[in-house]
């Protein structure tokens, strides 16, 4: 096995042009929210639906509620996008009438998790007759398309241009600044390939690892221990719940996620980037997981205990991580508030206290 550090191609750290966040291995994140309000009410602003003798137009954006936010990990992109509109329209008959009738559209349900035809566009108007009717109807069967194919245009411009200083350029990569992702597959290939060459390495070093640690081979890992205590208001079962039902676990890490909730069962979040095992659990009271990082040392885990207790009007989650490589220390700190006990707490309301919300 190569030293820690050395040899193995997932800890060569190359210069950066601007010396921060080498290899894009840290989790980087940019608020895309203001920006997407602005997109979304600019590509809604007189927006022309027309064809033969009807004539409609999306006036404005009437309500734009929601968030957006891009992540980078180890250069992997990762789009969390959930937005409600209303948007204003109004048409009329060119051959029968020159009134105009006005209605809303209503879209519940722009998020990442759904495939644009699948998004919901809901049709009304606020006075119904034969002429409003007819209206409402092309916009229901002709309109629904035109809206899709423009938060089409607002996805597309999120992944491919809002995002594109998000993956930073290594040395000598003149064209870092550009999202291509016909680069960003050859780069994923060279780096597979890299892996499995240390991994080929590494089995001819005859390298075994124990549960949750390192074999002695190299020089001695230099690893840290955190502690950290998060209050969360919901009770202790609903807690354990979103640590570990996979479809919660989705919901707050905004990705799909592999969670199987038994002693030996693994765990894989993040696009694979945070992997590990349960080695036991107690409903409502206790979590303990081998838990590692993608990028570490092959073979090292650190050991990451979650107890819970319940209070009259809340849960105390207590962690205590030990052997965290000591470089990763305080990202790693960081990470677990946000990643976790901030995304938990927004994505299933454990922020507000019941008292709170009344």
């Amino acid at each position: 096995m190569a030293k820690w550090g050395e040899g193995d191609p997932r800890w060569i750290v190359e210069e950066r042009p601007d010396a921060t966040n080498v290899n894009n291995w840290h989790w980087t994140e940019k608020n895309a929210t203001p920006w997407s309000k602005e997109r979304l009410h600019q590509l809604f602003k007189d927006f022309k639906i027309e064809q033969s003798d009807t004539e409609c137009v999306v006036e404005a954006v009437d309500k734009c509620q929601g968030e957006a936010t891009v992540n980078n990990r180890k250069g992997k992109l990762i789009f969390f996008y959930d937005w409600e509109l209303v948007l204003k329209w109004s048409g009329l008959l060119l051959k029968n009438s020159k009134l105009s009738h006005k209605g809303k559209l209503t879209i519940p349900n722009l998020s990442e998790e759904n495939d644009l035809k699948d998004v919901e566009i809901t049709v009304t108007i606020d006075e119904s007759n034969d002429e409003s009717e007819t209206l409402k109807q092309f916009m229901y069967n002709v309109g629904r398309d035109s809206i899709r194919k423009q938060l089409g245009v607002y996805i597309k411009e999120l992944k491919e241009e809002y995002s594109k200083n998000l993956i930073l350029p290594k040395k000598g990569d003149e064209c870092g600044n550009s999202y291509n992702s016909a680069s960003q597959k050859d780069a994923n290939s060279a780096k597979n390939a890299a892996q499995k060459a240390a991994g080929a390495a590494a089995a001819a070093d005859s390298v075994s690892t124990a549960k949750g640690h390192d074999s002695k081979v190299g020089c001695k890992l230099d690893v840290r221990t955190l502690s950290m205590t998060e209050e969360f208001h919901c009770n202790a079962n609903d807690l354990y719940n979103a640590l570990t039902k996979p479809d919660m676990v989705s919901a707050f890490t905004r990705a799909p996620a592999k969670v199987d909730p038994v002693r030996g069962g693994e765990f894989v979040l993040y696009g694979g980037n945070v992997l590990g095992k349960f080695e036991e659990l107690i409903p409502e009271k206790k979590i303990q997981q081998s838990w590692r990082l993608k990028n570490w040392s092959s073979g090292h885990y650190s050991n990451v205990l979650i107890e819970l207790e319940e209070t009259s009007s809340s849960t105390m989650m207590t962690l205590k991580q030990t052997g965290i490589p000591a470089s990763e220390y305080d990202a790693m700190k960081t990470n677990w508030h946000r990643y976790y006990w901030h995304s938990i707490k927004q994505t299933f309301g454990f922020g507000t206290s019941i008292a709170d919300s009344l």
